[in-house]
Formats: structure tokens, C-alpha cells, sequence
């Protein structure tokens, strides 16, 4: 009877985790079955209960189809982002960030870029893998080959943006200081699809709400 009642007990405290975060205060933005909790016009395919995969149909081309990108429902100020992708040779996305306006996330959002920089050498500028776009080039390359997933810490407080890559800190900047002073402080997340042939995929996307 006590063995079956711990075992219960494990159960619901394992769920309430899985719910409300866990034991880090992180809470998953895909829930494994379906874009519930997200936006699109794009094709994003579940893969399986992890993995999510942009595949643009025939004819979707273009980094400018802002809705066909993927974004969050709700709106985060605060935050510690992280999530892990893979690209293929040659492969270019983005993962934005407090974007107020999803009809031109560009001109009024932040992004990181997403780039297989894998062959690159010399100093990164930023539009290589890493950089934060009309802002500061990554500090280093630490991108990974394509087809390995590379993992992407983002965080937000107020002014002050760090970027984390494979382990390493590649941007510390404040934002209050670059040409991106007059963003939004609050906004949707989102996951560019660039309109290449090419597959990009993304897995264990979550997030922690800061004050």
C-alpha cells in the first residue's frame, strides 16, 4: 500500500512539473502534438513529440512572408529563451524576439540569427550564425556542422541581451546602447521560415519568465 501510494504520488508530481515547468522554472512552448499556443500560414511539421520542422510548399519563397513564420500566441518581456535546432548545408532561419508588430517583425522586432556558418572563418558580422541582426556580430564561431543540433540560450532583461551558443557566451550587449534602442521591450517570439528548399528543424523549445 505505501509503495503504491508513492508511486502515485510520484505521478502527480511529475504531471504538475510537466504543467507548470520544471524543477527550473522553465515551460515548454511546444506541446508535442500540435502547434496549439502558436500562429502560422506556414508549413511547419510536427515530426514527433520534440522535433518541429519548417518544409515551405511549392512556390513559398522569401524571407519577407512574415506570417508564414512561426509565433507565439502570447507576448514575453522578460525571459530566458532556449531551444536547439539543426540546419541543412547552406541552411538560414532566425529566432525573434519581443516583436510587437507580427505585419513587420523586422523593423520593430529583434533577431538572432540562425545561419550554417559552419565553413566561415574570420570575424563574424551580424548576419552570421549567432549575431543579432542591425546590432553585433557574434564574438565567435561556434557553430555546429549541419545536420548536428546546435543549442541557443537567449536572454532578455530590460536593455540588457545575452546570447548563449553550443556552451559558449557569443553576445552580451545592451540594447539601449545599438540601433535597436527604440524596439519593443514586450512582444510575440517567433521562428523565421526564410522560404528556402531546405529543412530546418527545431526541438526543445522552452522558456522561463523573468521578473
Amino acid at each position: 500500500m505505501k509503495r503504491a501510494l508513492l508511486v502515485l504520488l510520484n505521478v502527480i508530481f511529475f504531471t504538475s512539473l510537466a504543467i507548470a515547468g520544471d524543477r527550473e522554472g522553465f515551460v515548454s512552448l511546444y506541446n508535442g502534438k500540435n502547434l496549439d499556443g502558436w500562429q502560422t500560414t506556414g508549413n511547419w511539421i510536427v515530426c514527433d513529440e520534440d522535433v518541429l520542422m519548417i518544409q515551405p510548399r511549392a512556390g513559398e519563397e522569401g524571407w519577407q512572408r512574415y506570417s508564414a513564420y512561426l509565433w507565439t500566441d502570447r507576448k514575453y518581456e522578460n525571459f530566458i529563451l532556449d531551444l536547439e535546432y539543426s540546419y541543412p548545408p547552406g541552411g538560414n532561419s532566425g529566432v525573434f524576439f519581443r516583436v510587437g508588430d507580427l505585419a513587420d517583425p523586422v523593423s520593430n522586432g529583434i533577431e538572432a540569427q540562425i545561419l550554417d556558418s559552419s565553413q566561415h572563418e574570420g570575424e563574424m558580422s551580424h548576419h552570421d550564425h549567432g549575431g543579432i541582426i542591425s546590432a553585433v556580430g557574434a564574438s565567435k564561431n561556434m557553430s555546429k556542422a549541419p545536420g548536428e543540433w546546435n543549442r541557443m540560450v537567449v536572454t532578455c532583461i530590460g536593455s540588457h541581451l545575452e546570447v548563449e551558443l553550443n556552451g559558449e557566451k557569443i553576445v552580451d550587449i545592451q540594447l539601449d546602447q545599438t540601433g535597436l534602442r527604440d524596439r519593443s521591450g514586450k512582444g510575440h517570439i517567433g521562428l523565421q521560415d526564410h522560404g528556402q528548399p531546405n529543412d530546418i528543424k527545431f526541438r526543445r523549445i522552452r522558456i522561463k519568465e523573468l521578473p
